[in-house]
């Protein structure tokens, strides 16, 4: 079959986007894939592509493109959803090429992979072809005029992926009739670093006194390194949700009994003059460290003892997952996404309230003063993440491509059927036989 996976900018960085194109390898071990790129912003992805996939941008972003000089390119979007956050990057020029493409398309199989895009593939995507829409938030994340937009665009679709959780609300709160609804856990890409990889370094932070670069891991988490500096390491945007500012606080509570404990914060973003001094407030100069950007495919975490996140949101949970599939032990909030079904269904760390700094402190304490029960939830960690890699996750989507042809075929029989059965009650004229 020839499958194709829509992306919003597969030449962005990010572990969704990781995630995305290691589900579109594994599926190109049996099947013909393409990835179309409905932005294009740079010349080469920043993320490893399959040699085997085909990468097909749509809108062309770079400076001096032909595109940005096309008038339709500052024209808002009219068919990409308001609601959807990314609007603001969409233009009307990407509406009208993206429906080119899904009109043309000789694909068996579609996959959408946001909100916006999905509402693309269900207006336009061929009906000849399986039309599987992916969700990663919970469906009450989305605002109520998206999700009111997502419904109406959703009920024509063969099929929605996503979480456990999500897959709950969209079954009881708005059901889709005739449309699957799969819970599939996030891919999760292996990691090119082994676990246990001492950390290569990081960018340096422009307050002084930061702290050193490379910690022990958990894998490594040995008695011969017990005099080595302990590292709890965060990564995401530095935005409100993500709730660093939790963080640093509860890890000034580990400082108080730990000082050689230092934590790095991997990321930009608004909140970062805030953090910083915050960071100063609290004492934390040289133990706490704002290390600049994050790195395409998580490398930040090799080497790092404790995987942290305080976030409100779901960003963060592809972050984590990185860390564990570097045998890092985690302590995240207990909102999923995030690694909360990973964790709840294999272990690998500690669980969280939202907003609640004290419960974070406790649980960062507790995984700092047993080094023995770090090694044993790394390697939890590790596994857990293991059975969600693409492989997994690409069987999945077979079986739900076979179910769907199936369902498809059975359809079709029974309109023949009827068909006949009209044809025989009727005369030629189409009135009733005596």
């Amino acid at each position: 079959m020839k499958i194709t996976l829509l992306l919003h900018n597969a030449y962005a960085v990010g572990a969704p986007l990781r995630a995305a194109l290691a589900l579109a390898a594994a599926l190109a071990d049996r099947h013909d894939v393409e990835v179309v790129s409905m932005l294009r912003h740079r010349e080469v992805p920043r993320c490893a592509v399959d040699p085997r996939l085909r990468l097909v941008p749509l809108v062309d972003t770079r400076v001096g493109s032909d595109d940005m000089a096309h008038p339709l390119f500052g024209e808002p979007a009219l068919d990409f959803p308001t609601a959807d956050r990314r609007h603001h990057q969409y233009s009307r020029l990407v509406d009208l090429r993206a429906a080119e493409f899904l009109r043309g398309t000789d694909a068996d199989v579609l996959i959408g992979t946001r909100p916006g895009i999905n509402a693309y593939l269900a207006r336009f995507g061929p009906r000849r072809a399986l039309r599987i829409a992916q969700e990663a938030p919970r469906h009450d994340a989305h605002e109520d005029l998206l999700r009111a937009e997502l419904a109406d665009s959703y009920r024509a679709l063969d099929a929605l992926v996503t979480t456990a959780e999500a897959a709950a609300h969209w079954r009881t709160r708005r059901p889709l009739p005739g449309v699957r609804v799969l819970a599939v856990p996030a891919v999760v890409p292996p990691p090119a670093d082994p676990p246990g990889t001492p950390a290569t370094g990081t960018r340096p932070d422009t307050a002084a006194g930061s702290a050193p670069a490379s910690a022990p891991g958990a894998a490594a988490d040995t008695a011969a390194a017990d005099t080595a500096p302990r590292t709890i390491v965060a990564a995401g945007r530095l935005a409100p949700d993500e709730r660093f500012d939790l963080l640093v606080e509860a890890f000034s509570a580990v400082c108080a009994k730990h000082p050689d404990w230092r934590l790095r914060i991997h990321g930009e973003g608004p909140e970062r003059a805030r953090l910083r001094s915050l960071i100063d407030g609290l004492g934390l100069a040289d133990r706490a460290e704002l290390a600049g950007p994050r790195s395409p495919d998580g490398a930040e975490f090799a080497g790092a003892s404790i995987a942290a996140s305080a976030s409100d949101a779901e960003a963060s949970g592809p972050a984590l997952v990185e860390a564990m599939l570097r045998g890092v032990p985690v302590v995240g909030t207990g909102r999923p996404p995030g690694p909360t079904e990973l964790l709840q269904g294999g272990g690998g760390g500690v669980l969280v309230p939202c907003d609640d700094g004290r419960a974070l402190a406790v649980a960062l304490l507790d995984l700092v003063e047993d080094p023995e029960r770090r090694r044993a939830l790394g390697a939890a960690a590790l596994e857990s993440a293991r059975r969600h890699g693409p492989g997994p996750a690409a069987a999945r989507y077979q079986v739900l491509f076979e179910e769907l042809r199936t369902t498809r075929r059975a359809r079709a029989v029974r309109r023949a059927l009827g068909g006949i059965g009209l044809r025989l009650r009727t005369g030629p004229r189409g009135n009733e036989r005596a």
